[in-house]
């Protein structure tokens, strides 16, 4: 099936990728080029950017290096970033927090980085007329705090609750423009996100088996489900939070 006759290709979009220096955002990117997409890439990590622009199919990638808590960075990355038909809000920070030790300074680096970010990215862009009529915006969210409840997740759980409910009301208000906003809300998916931290591989383990497939998602799983937002296949889908999670929530 050619691109003209697939609803599903990204061919001719040009699609800015936040956190794609690593896990989820670099999948997306890679597996958006393959449908070819034109990748705008950004992220702190210089190098690691580099490695993903050097993944991709295709030509005319860039790189744009921003920290998108930084105010001046973020508005450097909107002043260069041109005219886009697609978003995908990928940079996040884990949390893993007991809300009886959830004061509001160790709160605030998860929503600095989960909610604050990617809003102001959004509100910068629509400001500067970067978002063309008819783009898709996808926001990375979780199920965490939408659809599953666990001990000590309650902080990162309500940031990416607060940025799957800023979502709806974006769709709402860009509806005019024919400017799509959906989320994606994973459970857990085999990225750095979840290897090295409080929880040990024996925890893993035994909470995958609670997961009706028997395994935690892979980056492609949610990449997949991200370019069926920001294709055509989608054009009638806003405000939408699509639940990739291997069946855990029912």
């Amino acid at each position: 099936m050619d691109s003209m006759n697939n609803p599903f290709s990204l061919s001719g979009k040009r699609i800015l990728v936040t956190g794609a220096s690593s896990g989820i955002g670099r999948t997306t990117a890679i597996e958006c080029s393959r449908m070819g997409a034109c990748l705008v890439l950004t992220g702190r990590n210089e190098e690691r950017l580099q490695e993903t622009l050097e993944s991709l199919t295709g030509i005319n990638h860039q790189i744009l290096p921003a920290d998108l808590t930084d105010a001046d960075s973020t508005a450097n990355l909107v002043e260069r970033v041109g005219q886009l038909e697609g978003v995908v809000l990928c940079a996040g920070q884990g949390s893993v927090i007991p809300m009886k030790l959830a004061t509001r300074q160790r709160i605030a680096p998860a929503f600095d980085v989960n909610y604050f970010a990617p809003v102001e990215l959004v509100r910068l862009l629509l400001k500067k007329k970067c978002l063309k009529d008819g783009a898709s915006l996808v926001f990375v969210a979780s199920i965490g705090g939408i659809n599953a409840f666990t001990i000590g997740n309650g902080v990162y759980g309500a940031s990416k609750a607060a940025l799957n409910s800023t979502m709806k009301f974006f769709a709402l208000e860009l509806a005019p423009k024919k400017i799509r906003c959906n989320s994606v809300c994973p459970g857990m998916v085999n990225t750095g996100m979840i290897t090295g931290g409080a929880v040990s591989e024996e925890q893993h383990k035994a909470d995958m088996v609670t997961y009706p497939l028997k395994r935690y998602g892979e980056p492609e799983d949610i990449a997949y489900g991200i370019i069926y937002l920001l294709s055509d296949a989608s054009s009638w889908v806003t405000g939408h939070s699509l639940v990739i999670d291997g069946g855990v929530t029912i």
